[in-house]
């Protein structure tokens, strides 16, 4: 059973919090599927908006849509939750993280 599976089955059974939603998200994430990865991280942010590692993959999962402005959105209230919850190297990864995307394509 992949991961995504076992991380479904649990769903399906009730148990809905923001851990698993992050898991799930991460899988599939991971397998390629950014739509299912942003629904699931959406989710897990409404559980705990303290879950900066969350808002972190959201706005990857947003960016690899094509909604960087998304992406820009979800970054900026990760940062917020990451400074309120004193995680700096998520604070840091989602600073670079914003300054990419301000960057020109050339």
């Amino acid at each position: 059973m992949t991961t995504v599976a076992a991380l479904e089955k649990l769903l399906a059974a009730g148990r809905d919090n923001a851990l698993l939603r992050f898991g799930l998200g991460n899988a599939y994430l991971d397998a390629g599927d950014a739509a299912h990865a942003a629904l699931h991280l959406a989710r897990c942010v409404e559980f705990d908006a303290n879950y900066s590692a969350a808002w972190k993959l959201l706005g990857k999962a947003r960016l690899a849509l094509g909604e960087p402005e998304a992406a820009r959105a979800a970054w900026q209230q990760g940062l917020e939750a990451a400074r309120r919850h004193g995680d700096k190297q998520a604070e840091k990864e989602m600073t670079v993280f914003l300054r990419k995307l301000d960057k020109p394509v050339r």
